[in-house]
């Protein structure tokens, strides 16, 4: 599995969401770099543009993959977790598999329901149209608007940079087949009912009709360390369009952590 490592310290592995690659957590490094004290280790998933799929077929298959890949390059050493998106599912398993050696554990737009229907989800709402995206972005100007709620020249740029070439760079078939088998065995809040007492922090967008909010906010009793953040004008998004207070908080996470080693 490809890994762009970068950092020194502590370990703290990044998972990426669906269809995408590495690059797309990449907006992520102003904060590591101003908090400092991390080696960062972001991940292409099976499928993703730095990674062959093998025979991966199904999420679980990817999560058995991520666990294996961490103990590979980190054997017993402790660690933090993000994932964003279907990456925040399969960090919640990591988490939850790992925990004896998991500093913490964090979530950004995180998937908590996998099956599509049966997520509780807002309805779709765009807050701001900005016209000069669509001459920024072309052809790409219909993928960026699937999931934009604060439409701006800035966020399209960094649609460019940062999503569109895991996007561009992903292998179809692949995905085909995970999304077939998309749902864990078992949600590893209830593979591992015990508490999940390492500081966490999962934060939804409040007009997220992705994966939405609510189904975040069922399992706060699950984590009593976790900061559970819900940002106005944020969707699927939410890194570019709420990136202060995303980067505020990641960074209060990473303190927190700091603080119980």
């Amino acid at each position: 599995m490809f890994a762009y490592e970068v950092g020194a310290g502590r370990p703290v592995v990044l998972i990426h969401g669906f269809g995408l690659d590495h690059r797309s957590l990449l907006p992520l490094e102003a904060t590591f770099t101003r908090v400092g004290g991390w080696r960062r280790i972001y991940l292409d998933l099976p499928g993703a543009t730095g990674s062959p799929a093998g025979d991966v077929a199904g999420s679980q298959e990817v999560a058995d993959a991520v666990v294996a890949e961490i103990r590979g390059r980190l054997g017993e050493e402790p660690f933090a977790v993000l994932g964003c998106s279907f990456g925040g599912m399969i960090a919640r398993h990591v988490a939850h598999e790992l925990r004896p050696r998991v500093l913490g554990l964090a979530t950004l737009v995180g998937v908590f329901v996998a099956a599509h229907d049966r997520r509780a989800v807002p309805p779709r709402t765009v807050l701001r149209r900005d016209l000069d995206v669509a001459a920024l972005l072309g052809p790409a100007v219909t993928q960026y608007r699937e999931d934009a709620v604060v439409e701006s020249v800035d966020d399209a740029r960094a649609f460019l940079e940062y999503l569109l070439p895991g996007l561009d760079g992903a292998d179809q078939r692949a995905l085909e087949l995970v999304a077939r088998r998309y749902s864990l065995d078992r949600e590893p809040e209830d593979a591992h009912p015990e508490p999940f007492r390492q500081p966490a922090l999962h934060v939804t967008g409040r007009q997220d009709h992705v994966v939405g909010y609510a189904d975040a906010w069922r399992r706060v009793e699950h984590y009593p360390r976790a900061s559970f953040v819900t940002l106005d004008a944020a969707g699927h998004n939410l890194m570019f369009e709420q990136r202060q207070l995303c980067a505020a908080l990641v960074a209060d996470w990473l303190e927190r952590i700091r603080r119980d080693a």
